[in-house]
């Protein structure tokens, strides 16, 4: 049976340090927001069949719902603390074999091996391929639907909740795993380029309008450079750092 491969998007404005964190906006005089960037460049990558929105239930989140539209993109609307539940709708929806997954207040993608690991993973039969180790924010995962059902059915609540992946990574001897490493200039401890708190939209934000004719494929390579040219940008994320990696692949 040929592989389909969709990208899930599980959207919510929820949010203690910062509201609606995908549709902050990258360049506020265009409007042009993170959940625009990713959208943009996952229609950019050849593999990726289909992008489908997994939004969170609640009145806040109806915005979504014109972001689809605005795409031309499928959606379906789930229960809010079982992110699982919402990855595997949207696979249902667009009738898929395999989930694409990236976070949707992560503007920047690494994008450069999804296609050649999505030919190995079809090829090896892999039920998951794990971009790890990479800048927080920058990696992807590739899962099998049936792992993920099997997941939902099997694991507890933790498991289903935005830990997505945690219970086929705690039970890697029942599947088949692929695991992959960015280049050595892209493991950076000091940074992340994901959205949660002010100072790491302040980042984000810099970051593109700095290299926003790249948009939406901007290397991550040209991000860390421009970072590490202006390390006062380096220093507003400094505290959230060790936290955002010690709950990263957990």
């Amino acid at each position: 049976m040929k592989r389909k491969l969709v990208a899930a998007l599980v959207c919510r404005n929820q949010g203690s340090r910062l509201f609606g964190k995908p549709l902050q906006n990258l360049d506020i005089e265009a409007e042009y927001c993170i959940l625009d960037n990713i959208i943009q460049c996952l229609q950019s990558i050849s593999c990726i069949d289909e992008i489908i929105l997994g939004i969170s239930e609640g009145i806040e989140n109806e915005i979504f719902k014109r972001y689809a539209e605005k795409y031309h993109l499928k959606y379906i609307v789930g229960d809010q603390n079982d992110v699982l539940s919402r990855l595997i709708q949207c696979g249902n929806a667009g009738e898929a074999t395999d989930i694409f997954r990236t976070t949707t207040e992560s503007p920047f993608l690494f994008f450069d091996p999804v296609e050649s690991l999505w030919d190995q993973h079809v090829k090896e039969k892999a039920d998951a391929t794990f971009l790890d180790n990479i800048i927080d924010g920058c990696g992807f995962e590739i899962i099998s639907l049936v792992a993920l059902e099997e997941s939902h059915k099997k694991g507890e609540n933790r498991h289903r909740s935005e830990l997505c992946t945690l219970y086929i990574r705690e039970n890697a001897d029942n599947y088949h795993i692929i695991r992959e490493y960015p280049p050595s200039e892209m493991v950076r401890r000091d940074l992340r380029l994901t959205v949660d708190n002010p100072e790491d939209l302040i980042v984000c934000r810099n970051a593109y309008m700095a290299l926003k004719s790249y948009a939406p494929r901007i290397p991550i390579n040209l991000i860390v450079n421009f970072l590490d040219l202006n390390p006062f940008l380096i220093q507003l994320i400094t505290p959230y750092t060790e936290q955002g990696y010690s709950l990263m692949y957990k």
